[in-house]
């Protein structure tokens, strides 16, 4: 990758790790308690006119092989 774009996003994310500082935390612990078949990850959407979109996936081992493949990708 790019330095001046690896540069440009490390700035980004940290922008908006300090605008939701929660969120990382919260992703950190997930990650250090893994995912594994049949957990169920749950995104919910609130709207500023308070409407609510909810939805859940139940995850599978190849929806884990999928991760790790683009994972590797990546790198």
């Amino acid at each position: 990758m790019n330095p001046a774009a690896l540069f440009k996003i490390k700035g980004a994310w940290q922008k908006f790790s300090n605008n939701h500082p929660r969120l990382v935390p919260f992703l950190n612990a997930a990650n250090a308690k893994g995912i594994t078949p049949d957990t169920i990850i749950e995104v919910k959407i609130t709207y500023p006119d308070g409407q609510d979109l909810t939805t859940n996936v139940k995850i599978k081992q190849e929806d884990l092989d999928l991760f790790v493949q683009i994972s590797e990708m990546t790198r």
